[in-house]
């Protein structure tokens, strides 16, 4: 039997559901134990090939006890919870394998509250810490269960370095783990900059689509020199006046890629602190609530 670096074994796909199946249904006496690894992964498996393996114990999660409360996501991997006011079952990733476990509601979304208040960068010279939340991203589609009567506010960005980094564990977090859990719908947000007022820039990622990138330059000329200027930034194509970029297959370096793009825009028309900017219309195919807590920057 496979095992983890604990030597703790891995449940397969039908004995994670069955064992999913017993923390939803009779958690008492498992609350408090350490979580049970349900899949390991290659240290350097692709976001491809994390997903496509984490599919298939998700599948079978899902087939078992229905669709989670919240779905969502850290840095790290998956993040999916099956919720209600006493207890919330857990399908989360560490760096090396994904785990289901069961905690009391209160006192996990507590400690997470804590996390997202007490942690962060003081100042741009030091090392953000958007890779250790316990989630970046969560979607709220009105599930199965209860919703949380308070959410936890999002780490805020300490320069717009930190923010850039915070974006590219976004967007190579839904890579990963989006698709899985919606299927092929899509997910995204615009960007707005309080120093260039009315502008929007556009991010956006499916699976059928892949990851895509745009910005609004309908007041630019439409001249040569423009567009040699705006495919030195790095922009791919121009329609009906927005610059685009588009990454149909992405991965990791796509993913830091589309990051740096939408930065470099940023900073050229004018974005010099990350609290200038502000995400809006964040939505998931119109469906449900999105939220983003892990961006750094007020969405």
């Amino acid at each position: 039997m496979e095992t983890t670096g604990t030597n703790q074994p891995i449940l397969n796909p039908c004995e994670a559901a069955d064992f999913a199946l017993a923390l939803h249904d009779a958690p008492a006496g498992y609350i408090g134990r350490v979580p049970v690894p349900v899949l390991a992964y290659h240290p350097s498996a692709s976001l491809r090939e994390r997903r496509e393996a984490f599919r298939e114990v998700y599948d079978a999660i899902v087939a078992r006890i229905g669709e989670p409360t919240l779905y969502g996501g850290s840095a790290d991997g998956p993040n999916v919870r099956w919720r209600d006011a006493a207890r919330t079952v857990l399908l989360s990733a560490t760096r090396h394998h994904a785990e289901l476990s069961v905690h009391p509601t209160e006192y996990l979304e507590s400690e997470e509250r804590r996390t997202f208040e007490w942690g962060g960068a003081w100042s741009a010279d030091e090392h953000h810490d958007f890779d250790l939340l316990p989630y970046i991203w969560q979607l709220d589609r009105s599930g199965p269960g209860e919703r949380p009567v308070e959410r936890p506010g999002g780490r805020m960005a300490s320069s717009l370095d930190h923010f850039e980094s915070a974006l590219g564990l976004l967007l190579g977090a839904w890579i990963e783990q989006l698709s899985v859990q919606v299927g092929g719908d899509w997910a995204g947000f615009s960007l707005t900059s309080g120093a260039d007022r009315g502008r929007q820039l556009q991010i956006s990622y499916s699976l059928p689509d892949g990851l895509h990138v745009s910005v609004d330059d309908r007041d630019g000329e439409d001249s040569p020199e423009r567009a040699r200027l705006m495919f030195s930034r790095g922009w791919h194509s121009r329609d009906r006046g927005w610059w685009q970029a588009e990454f149909p297959q992405p991965e990791r370096p796509e993913a830091a890629e589309a990051a740096r793009l939408a930065l470099a825009e940023l900073r050229a028309r004018g974005t010099s602190q990350p609290n200038e900017l502000r995400a809006r219309d964040a939505s998931c195919k119109d469906r449900g609530e999105l939220l983003l807590p892990g961006l750094g920057i007020r969405n």
